[in-house]
């Protein structure tokens, strides 16, 4: 058992804790805006949400200071996402509208779908947001 100190000064662990605390954040709003809009657009927006929260929580536990300021790295933090929102969204939506109705598979289908379409990029966005939204100047 790796002692809980490594396990803190593990920057892909705390990439990975932190954006399961964002993933809850899309999860539930996206929950909650199916109530008011589609499936497609409220996967979307829930994405957005989880993406602010994601932002917020690197910066403050997982990466260092780029030396470019907040604006600059939300920015580039916005393009890495807005790469993993396709990934997102075509995992997500392929699987409701596309795998799951073909084979029977209707247990909370939306919500298994967006799970699956959430936790997809977990890999490249860390190496995107370490090597180029939070990369030094």
């Amino acid at each position: 058992m790796m002692p809980l100190k490594k396990l803190a000064d593990n920057q892909f662990l705390r990439f990975a804790l932190t954006g399961g605390v964002a993933a809850l954040v899309n999860l539930a709003s996206r929950y909650l805006l199916n109530h008011y809009m589609g499936f497609e657009i409220a996967v979307a927006l829930a994405y957005l949400l989880g993406m602010l929260t994601a932002y917020a929580l690197s910066r403050l536990f997982v990466f260092s200071a780029s030396g470019r300021g907040v604006r600059s790295e939300l920015a580039r933090f916005t393009i890495v996402n807005a790469v993993a929102l396709v990934q997102v969204w075509v995992i997500s939506v392929g699987l409701a509208n596309l795998v799951f109705p073909p084979i029977g598979f209707t247990w909370h289908a939306n919500d298994i779908a967006h799970l699956i379409g959430v936790i997809s990029p977990v890999v490249t966005s860390y190496f995107g947001h370490r090597y180029y939204s939070f990369s030094s100047r």
